[in-house]
């Protein structure tokens, strides 16, 4: 823990992994359902979240019931027109609000994104304050990947504001409006990627269908 930090604790934490968007540059549909070795890629970023917070959400939008394998909640946008991943932010932000009183923080994770790093979560409680409204975004190679972040939920009220204005949805603009730390995640070297590749198109997924046999052999 960083000298002068109250500790903030993974009890308080609410997962909420971000399957919102219209997955266009893979040709529409749940990219996250797509198969990876026999598994899809959504159970995969799960068994990899789910040792590190003790509850998680789904945001994403349309008919839940095509998620009913997995046993965690779904959760829609709350602002409507697909307004990117600060809608899905949001979404879990309100969740924590309405239904889980002791969490004060939601941390994001893609849901294209199957080999973020175990100990996301660690990294981020060990640096990020518990006492004041501190965002924390991850990054790797001196780039910032702010789908990943960890996120007070006393923001919820500000970023409905932001988004129900029609304010920008990159999540750096609304960022900006507040204190911010960034915590750095090096190469994997399990399978020799960026830890925060996301399968975007046909050609990453195959990409990540080749890591995902490195960590199955």
């Amino acid at each position: 823990m960083t000298p002068g930090i109250t500790p903030l604790t993974r009890d308080k934490v609410l997962g909420c992994v971000l399957a919102g968007g219209q997955s266009r540059r893979m040709g529409g549909g749940d990219k996250t359902l797509l198969d990876l070795n026999g598994k899809p890629m959504l159970e995969i970023i799960f068994d990899r979240l789910s040792p590190q917070v003790p509850q998680i959400v789904l945001n994403a939008n349309g008919d839940a019931n095509r998620f009913s394998r997995f046993p965690f909640p779904v959760v829609s946008d709350s602002i409507a027109g697909f307004a990117g991943p600060l809608a899905g932010i949001l979404a879990g932000l309100d969740y924590a609000r309405e239904n889980l009183p002791d969490v004060s923080h939601v941390i994001s994770v893609a849901g294209d994104t199957p080999f973020f790093p175990v100990d996301l979560v660690d990294r981020f409680l060990a640096t990020t304050p518990a006492d004041k409204p501190v965002i924390a975004l991850a990054s790797s190679a001196d780039k910032l990947q702010p789908v990943f972040g960890l996120w007070p939920v006393a923001l919820a009220e500000d970023l409905h504001d932001w988004l129900a204005k029609g304010q920008s949805g990159k999540v750096l603009a609304f960022v900006d409006r507040h204190d911010s730390i960034e915590v750095a995640f090096e190469l994997d070297q399990a399978t020799g990627l960026d830890p925060f590749f996301n399968a975007n198109r046909p050609d990453d997924l195959e990409t990540a269908r080749s890591a995902a046999s490195l960590l199955t052999s």
